[in-house]
């Protein structure tokens, strides 16, 4: 009697807490003066990057990199309520990136930079450590193999069949027999967050990040 083939997708989701967070803010002015707007926007650049610049300590620090932008000016002219042009108005702009590993001290300088005039906390996005990242992601992978034997040997028993043989084992999509390969995987979703002060002390709580891996089995049951 020839072997019943079964295939099946095995799947499984591990949650872990943010070990680290990327932090975007933007530095920016504008008015009629030119040259009263570059340098507002050039003194809280400083400003900043001085303070990430001591937070970047090689030892402990809690900042572990951060970038500046390139700083740009530029001038438009509105127009007034009665359809005609008004004088130019002047504006500059630099963001800001900043990774912390201490989401504590993120929390802190957060809450202080943005009730600084001229300060926009665009967000803030979550992760983990590379090597917490791959520990997770194997883990899941070898539970998410075990969930595809479990749903194979329900099916084979389901039929009366007692043996369960491995034929092959694939990410989605890759068995090679034209079948839809459903959902790409997805190992690691991390979401942005608005950091909105709302003109208080500003509390950001890491987000709980997924591993979610996929693979598809196929088996032969006799």
């Amino acid at each position: 009697m020839a072997d019943t083939i079964i295939t099946v997708q095995g799947e499984y989701e591990l949650r872990h807490p943010a070990e680290r967070g990327a932090l975007r803010l933007r530095v920016s002015y504008e008015g009629p003066s030119r040259d009263e707007v570059l340098a507002l926007t050039a003194q809280r650049q400083l400003s900043l990057t001085s303070e990430l610049r001591e937070l970047h300590s090689p030892q402990a620090g809690p900042v572990t990199q951060w970038s500046s932008d390139q700083l740009r000016v530029w001038g438009e002219r509105p127009w007034g309520p009665d359809g005609q042009r008004l004088d130019v108005v002047h504006h500059a702009e630099v963001g800001i990136d900043a990774l912390f590993s201490d989401l504590a001290a993120l929390s802190d300088w957060v809450g202080v930079v943005s009730l600084l005039d001229g300060v926009t906390v665009d967000g803030v996005t979550w992760s983990l450590t590379e090597a917490r990242r791959q520990s997770l992601t194997q883990e899941a992978r070898r539970r998410a193999v075990e969930n595809a034997v479990a749903k194979a040997t329900v099916y084979a028993t389901s039929l009366g069949l007692t043996t369960v043989k491995p034929v092959a084992l694939s990410d989605p999509g890759m068995l090679g027999d034209g079948s839809a390969p459903g959902q790409p995987p997805q190992p690691l979703f991390a979401r942005s967050v608005s950091a909105d002060s709302g003109g208080a002390t500003l509390a950001l709580k890491p987000e709980q990040l997924t591993i979610a891996v996929q693979v598809h089995a196929r088996f032969a049951a006799s």
